[in-house]
C-alpha cells in the first residue's frame, strides 16, 4: 500500500484538509447554540422549542452516521466528504435568510442529513491513507478542528450578533465554510486504499448484531447518551441565565464563553493519561464527579463562581468522553469501528434529546431545575461505568 508520508508536500495539505473538515463541520452545527435565547425572542417562542435549533441537527446527524459510512464504501470517501461539506456551508448560509422558525427548523433538520458525511468518514481517510507511525498526530490534527470548529462558531455567532445581527453572523460563517470546502477539495488527495465496494445489507446487520449481544459493551455505549446530554442541556440553557438580569451579558462576551472548551483539549489529554496509570473506570468516575462540582457550582449567583463552575463542568465531561469513547473501542474487539458508530449514535441523540428535555426544566423550574435535570442524568453513569467494569 501507499501511503501519506510525514514531511512530504502532500502529507501538510492533507492534514490541512482534514483539519478544515472539522472546523467547517462543527463550526456549522453549534453556531447557533448562543442565539437561542434571540431566537426565542424575535421568533417568539419557548426556549425548549428554540433548543429545537441544535436538537433537530444533532439528532438526524446521529442516525444518518450509520449511513454514511456505507455511502462512502459504494461512491468513495473523499466524494462523500466534498458533498458533505458544501452542503453544509450552502445550508448554513440559507439558514441565514429563514423567514420563520419552521424554515429555520427545517434547513437545521436538513443540515443534521448532510453534515454526518464528515464525522462518519474523516478517522476511516486517516486510518486507511496515513502512514500508521502519524496516526495520532493527524487524528489530533481534525480533531483540533473539530474543538476549534465547536468554539469558534459560537464565538463568532456572538461576536457578529452583536456587531450586525444574527442572520449575517449565520451567513458570515456559511461563507468561510464554502471558502474552506473549496480549499478541501484542491488539499485533500484521492484515496488510494480504499476500494469502491457495496457491502451486503446483511453483513452490516451481522457486525452490528455480534454487538448487540455483548451486553457490557452496550451499556458502556450508553455512556455516550448520558455524558453529551448532561452537556448540551447545561450549554443551551446557559446563554439564558447570562441574558437576565442581574447579568444582561452581550451576545460577544456570551460567545466567548466557548473559550472554556481549550480546558476539555487539556482535560481529554491529561484525564486519559492517568486512565492509562490507574485504569479507565476509576478515572471515568472522578471525571463524572468533576462535572457534579462544576454544574454546582453554576448555581452561585457572583458571575465569576458560575464561570469557574462552567470551566470545572467542561473539564469532567471531556475527560469522561475521551475515556468513554477509548474504552468502547478496546472493548469492541474487531467490531471496534461500528462500536465507535454506536456511540457516536448515543453521543449525538443524547445531545438532541437530553437537549430539549432541558428546555422543559427551564421553563418550569428555571436554571435550578435544569441543574437538578443534568445531575440526576450524569449520575446515571455510576451503575453504568460499575456494570461495564466486571469481567
Amino acid at each position: 500500500m501507499s501511503y501519506i508520508q510525514q514531511g512530504t508536500k502532500t502529507y501538510k495539505f492533507a492534514s490541512l484538509a482534514l483539519f478544515f473538515a472539522g472546523l467547517v463541520t462543527f463550526a456549522t452545527i453549534y453556531t447557533v447554540q448562543p442565539l437561542l435565547p434571540i431566537f426565542a425572542n424575535d421568533f417568539g417562542v419557548s426556549a425548549s422549542v428554540a433548543s429545537l435549533a441544535v436538537s433537530f441537527t444533532t439528532g438526524l446527524l446521529a442516525l444518518c452516521l450509520l449511513v454514511a459510512a456505507p455511502l462512502s464504501d459504494r461512491f468513495g470517501r473523499k466524494r462523500v466528504m466534498v458533498l458533505s461539506m458544501f452542503m453544509t456551508s450552502l445550508i448554513g448560509l440559507f439558514t441565514a435568510m429563514s423567514p420563520d422558525f419552521m424554515t429555520l427548523l427545517f434547513l437545521r433538520a436538513l443540515l443534521g442529513v448532510v453534515v454526518a458525511g464528515v464525522p462518519a468518514i474523516a478517522m476511516t481517510y486517516v486510518v486507511e491513507e496515513f502512514d500508521p507511525k502519524v496516526l495520532g498526530k493527524v487524528m489530533g490534527l481534525y480533531i483540533a478542528g473539530s474543538s476549534i470548529g465547536g468554539m469558534s462558531g459560537r464565538l463568532l455567532a456572538g461576536l457578529f450578533t452583536d456587531l450586525f445581527d444574527w442572520r449575517i453572523a449565520l451567513g458570515s460563517i456559511g461563507l468561510l465554510a464554502l471558502i474552506l470546502s473549496i480549499l478541501f477539495i484542491f488539499f485533500l488527495p484521492n484515496p488510494k486504499n480504499s476500494a469502491e465496494h457495496t457491502l451486503a445489507p446483511n453483513e452490516i446487520l451481522r457486525n452490528y448484531t455480534d454487538l448487540f449481544f455483548n451486553k457490557r459493551l452496550i451499556v458502556l455505549i450508553s455512556l455516550g447518551f448520558i455524558l453529551m446530554g448532561g452537556f448540551i442541556a447545561l450549554y443551551n440553557y446557559f446563554a439564558f441565565v447570562l441574558m437576565e438580569p442581574p447579568y444582561e451579558l452581550s451576545q460577544s462576551f456570551i460567545g466567548a464563553i466557548y473559550i472554556v472548551y481549550l480546558a476539555g483539549t487539556f482535560s481529554s489529554i491529561y484525564m486519559g493519561r492517568k486512565a492509562d496509570v490507574f485504569g479507565k473506570p476509576a478515572v471515568i468516575q472522578v471525571s463524572i464527579a468533576i462535572m457534579a462540582l462544576g454544574a454546582v457550582l453554576t448555581l452561585g449567583n457572583p458571575l465569576a463562581m458560575k464561570l469557574i463552575g462552567i470551566i470545572i463542568f467542561t473539564f469532567g465531561f471531556f475527560g469522561a468522553h475521551s475515556i468513554a469513547s477509548a474504552w468502547v473501542t478496546q472493548k469492541a474487539g474487531h467490531h471496534n469501528a461500528q462500536a465507535s458508530s454506536l456511540y457516536l449514535l448515543a453521543y449525538y441523540l443524547g445531545s438532541s434529546i437530553a437537549g430539549t428535555i432541558g428546555g422543559f426544566f427551564w421553563s418550569s423550574f428555571h436554571w435550578g431545575g435544569v441543574i437538578v435535570f443534568v445531575l440526576v442524568l450524569i449520575a446515571l453513569a455510576y451503575p453504568v461505568v460499575w456494570y461495564a467494569r466486571k469481567n
